[in-house]
């Protein structure tokens, strides 16, 4: 992992807290179709980076907010990716056979079971967030809005418009404005929905809310540039799925459209920008900071 001792033990810190949440999230049962639960926790303990939750979890801390209101929205958001990770790699979709080094869910539990799993993980985030604010007491609107954003991000103005995109565009050539848009709604919106929702229960103030936005907005390019990138010049042992299927499949990447060199140019410029938004919060956003390189120099 990129950076500082610091910055790891800082990482790995968040992504423990949010590993041993998530492991009392599906409690499971002997009852007719328990079965689903397996599926729901094959996807959910593959492991991957839990970004999404450590930039909640981070956010929120900078902020001074309380990590146990934010928690149940980070654990959340994640269930949203993974039930997105679980429908992308069904034979409709993308077609993948692994997914962080191991067989894809679909290919351990069968196409329907996993469109379950999917469907399942969903619903559960959703159960998770509401739960959490039956409750509480008082104002609840920070709350609201957090579950809100989380919900416009994962819908149909969001990551599911740029998965539509991405699926109705194969084999076209695509704008450079229309491939941004595919990707800042396809990987972007729901980081962004994870670094607005901590904003949202750390009581940002509007000034920082908007700040972290231009960041999350950053951060969330970069991260689909670097996915191009890696699809090129990366491998199974490396990326825990196979690579050169986005050229193989007719899929508009920023390799395809720009190259190589542009893409990296690319990357270093959504790096920066991302970095420069955090001025307003001074020392206390270096854990950002390091994160948006830690998204540059990713190899997985």
């Amino acid at each position: 992992m990129y950076g500082t001792t610091d910055f790891r033990k800082k990482y790995e810190e968040y992504a423990n807290i949010v590993n041993n949440a998530l492991e009392n999230c599906i409690a499971t049962d002997d009852k007719p179709g328990s079965e689903i639960y397996n599926a729901m926790k094959y996807s959910l303990a593959a492991g991957g980076k839990r970004l999404r939750p450590v930039l909640a979890l981070a956010v929120c801390d900078i902020l001074g907010g309380n990590r146990n209101d934010i928690l149940p929205f980070a654990c959340a958001i994640e269930m949203i990716h993974t039930y997105s990770l679980i429908h992308d790699d069904l034979p409709a979709m993308d077609n993948d056979d692994y997914r962080r080094g191991m067989p894809s869910n679909h290919k351990v539990f069968g196409e329907a079971m996993a469109i379950l799993a999917g469907d399942a993980l969903l619903n559960k985030a959703y159960e998770l967030m509401i739960s959490h604010i039956m409750k509480k007491e008082g104002d609840l609107k920070a709350y609201v809005r957090a579950m809100n954003v989380i919900a416009g991000s994962a819908g149909a103005e969001g990551m599911i418009r740029g998965q539509t995109l991405d699926i109705g565009c194969e084999g076209c050539e695509l704008s450079e404005d229309t491939l941004e848009y595919m990707h800042r709604c396809k990987t972007g919106a729901l980081i962004t929905a994870a670094v607005l929702a901590g904003a949202c229960i750390g009581r940002a103030a509007e000034t920082e809310y908007e700040a972290l936005k231009e960041y999350a907005a950053n951060i969330g390019l970069a991260f689909q540039i670097k996915d191009d990138i890696m699809d090129v010049e990366g491998s199974l042992e490396r990326m825990g799925k196979m690579s050169g299927k986005d050229a193989a499949s007719g899929k508009n990447t920023y390799v395809s459209v720009y190259g190589l060199d542009k893409a990296a140019r690319l990357l270093d410029r959504s790096v920066s920008a991302a970095v420069g938004a955090l001025g307003c919060f001074g020392g206390e956003a270096g854990f950002l900071r390091d994160l948006a390189l830690f998204i540059k120099d990713r190899e997985n």
